[in-house]
């Protein structure tokens, strides 16, 4: 189910039903570009046009980070659960173990995409991967990659890069890719090859994986998350405040018929 959030649009899914969208797509090569929604996107959004029209026109948007889950609850929207992008990543791996679909795997340096790869092997001895290979190209070789990645006749593509650089990358080259799944991973090849670690489980369950990122790179991240918590928070009270106000509203017309 596709409900609106903010001015984004949410699809109300389980981690279940999620990767058999995925399945289905690679099974009849049906084209669906995947987007991870998070508090940081969601604010950056606001602020960068282009990156909120490459998550709006996406086929899938899972809800990825609790703050969005938590807000969403606020908001009256029902959601059960999320499907973080890592936990997908990692499952659909595990499909493509066991059913037979070739993956490719796009972002990070050399060492750590390989790095990635190899432990994916480990954990899914039957998997056969499409492509490997590092993200740091220039804008100049973009074509030269899409090529290599068409070639590959991969049936899912992963790219561990940065926002707003992945869905750029996504949206630009969707037509283009002939891979029918495909999805941004962010940070999840530094987390699979052992680069960074993932916030405990408790963390997670409480929505703070945040602050396990500044606690691991604090010069990096505590402004990031400073500001984007920040805003989320204003956005939300300002969003609570409406439906307040216009639930009032109802009730006091309502009662005064």
């Amino acid at each position: 189910m596709r409900v609106e959030f903010l001015g984004c649009p949410m699809d109300i899914l389980t981690m279940d039903e999620t990767v058999d969208l995925a399945r289905r797509s690679m099974r009849d090569r049906t084209s669906v570009r995947h987007v991870a929604l998070n508090v940081a996107k969601l604010v950056n959004m606001r602020f960068d046009p282009v990156l909120a029209s490459d998550v709006v026109t996406s086929d899938l948007v899972s809800i990825d980070g609790m703050g969005i889950v938590f807000a969403a609850r606020a908001l009256g929207v029902k959601v059960n659960e999320r499907v973080t992008g890592i936990d997908l990543f990692l499952n659909l791996m595990s499909v493509c173990g066991t059913e037979g679909f070739r993956p490719y795997l796009l972002g990070g340096t050399d060492r750590v995409v390989r790095q990635a790869a190899a432990e994916i092997a480990r954990m899914n001895s039957s998997i056969s991967f499409a492509g490997v290979r590092d993200g740091y190209f220039t804008s100049e070789q973009e074509a030269q990659v899409v090529g290599e990645i068409r070639r590959s006749g991969a049936d899912c593509l992963f790219i561990g890069m940065p926002t707003p650089r992945k869905e750029r990358f996504l949206a630009t080259h969707k037509d283009l890719l002939g891979v029918p799944f495909i999805m941004g991973v962010g940070g999840s090849f530094d987390i699979v090859a052992g680069k960074t670690n993932r916030a405990p489980a408790r963390l997670q369950a409480f929505g703070l994986e945040w602050l396990y990122r500044i606690y691991q790179e604090p010069r990096r991240m505590w402004w990031r998350y400073a500001k984007t918590n920040t805003i989320f928070a204003v956005l939300i009270l300002e969003a609570i405040a409406v439906r307040m106000i216009s639930r009032r509203r109802h009730d006091g017309y309502v009662s005064s018929k």
